[in-house]
C-alpha cells in the first residue's frame, strides 16, 4: 500500500497545529482486541501512529487511547490514510469521530505551549 507525495508544498493547510507525541498508544477495530502502537503527533482533528504488524485499511473504524499531559483520553476514529512503510510498518492517519470535549480543552491548553511538530508528509 502505497501513498503519492505531493512535491513543492509551501502552505500547510490544516485546520488544526500537530502537538508532537512520541508514546506507546493501543489501537483497535471497535469491539476487538487491542494492539499497540506509537503515536507521531495529534490534533483536535485526529490522530497520526505507526502501527507494527497488523492490517489496517481506508475507512476503518478504530478505538484509539493515549495520553495528553496526565490525562488518559479514549476516542474513536476513522482511517482517512494509511502508507506501508516498511513490509511490517504501516504509519496511520485517522480523523476522530468521537473525543470527550475534555481532551479538546487540553489539546488547546498544549498547543499555546508548543510550536507545532513537524510532519514527514505533504497534506493537500
Amino acid at each position: 500500500m502505497g501513498s503519492v507525495r505531493m512535491q513543492g508544498r509551501k502552505q500547510d493547510r490544516r485546520k488544526y497545529s500537530r502537538i508532537a507525541t512520541d508514546q506507546v498508544i493501543s489501537f483497535a477495530p471497535v469491539e476487538a482486541r487491542d494492539l499497540l502502537g506509537v503515536s507521531r503527533n495529534v490534533s483536535q482533528s485526529g490522530i497520526r501512529f505507526e502501527a507494527i504488524g497488523c492490517e489496517i485499511a481506508l475507512g476503518d473504524v478504530l478505538c484509539v487511547t493515549f495520553n495528553l499531559g496526565d490525562h488518559t483520553v479514549a476516542a474513536v476514529g476513522r482511517v482517512v490514510w494509511a502508507t506501508e512503510m516498511d513490509p511490517i510498518t504501516m504509519d496511520v492517519g485517522i480523523e476522530f469521530i468521537e473525543i470527550d470535549p475534555t481532551a479538546l480543552r487540553l489539546m488547546d491548553e498544549l498547543e499555546v505551549n508548543e510550536a507545532p511538530a513537524p510532519d514527514r508528509r505533504s497534506r493537500a
